[in-house]
């Protein structure tokens, strides 16, 4: 039976790859990486010799079709992203969606995704929160911000280092200066921290402490 497999890979340590992901990935016919390079190194590393091939965001749109071709056909498709769950904030939404649309069964497997630890060691009420992904840069940034400022709910954003001074900047605009914020970096790896405080005091920490790595920005809903 053709199948699609969502496969989550570690955002960092390669010890939170599963088992089950592993066997998976050896299993499958195909595995479509956002980076052939990058999953390249995973995939030696737990010799995994399946074939693979390249499915970014700069080429779903035209792969899609033959993709499911591919899997009608009896092929096992593995989708595996540079780090974490694949279609969040990353490709594999477009192949998700066709899959469904045709009948093809689509297994996501549990695993690494960089907003949940983020949101847990934030100390911020995770039992109700939204996750927003990455902002928009130019083209509707203040009408979304506007509307997140009326939001009581947590938000979750991730965000790149250059553009995380422009960001905090903007919240402290936008959502106030004594807004609660926390800022997860590098989770997983040897460099990880956590950075909590109002949106002022975080934004001084940053401008004096230029951020590097990956980044998940966690905001306190409206009061």
């Amino acid at each position: 039976m053709s199948k699609l497999y969502i496969v989550p890979t570690p955002i960092g340590n390669l010890e939170d790859m599963t088992f089950r992901a592993i066997r998976v990935l050896k299993e499958a016919d195909l595995i479509l990486a956002e980076d052939t390079r990058t999953s390249g190194k995973l995939l030696k590393h737990f010799e995994i010799n399946t074939h693979s091939q390249s499915h970014h965001m700069h080429n779903e749109h035209k792969t899609v079709e033959g993709l499911i071709r591919k899997l009608k056909s009896g092929t096992v498709i593995a989708l595996i992203s540079d780090a974490g769950t694949p279609a969040i904030s990353d490709p594999g939404f477009l192949l998700t969606r066709a899959c469904v649309e045709h009948g093809i069964e689509v297994d996501c497997l549990p695993g690494a995704t960089a907003f949940v630890p983020a949101l847990v060691n934030s100390g911020l009420p995770n039992d109700k929160f939204v996750f927003e992904g990455f902002l928009p840069v130019k083209k509707g940034r203040q009408t979304r911000l506007l509307l997140l400022a009326e939001e009581t709910r947590t938000i979750i954003f991730y965000e790149s280092p250059h553009k995380l001074i422009k960001t905090l900047t903007h919240f402290c605009e936008f959502f106030g200066e004594d807004r609660q914020v926390s800022v997860s970096r590098e989770l997983t790896k040897l460099y990880e921290e956590t950075i909590r405080g109002t949106a002022k005091e975080v934004l001084e920490h940053y401008t004096n402490k230029p951020p590097k790595g990956e980044i998940v920005v966690v905001v306190g809903g409206k009061k």
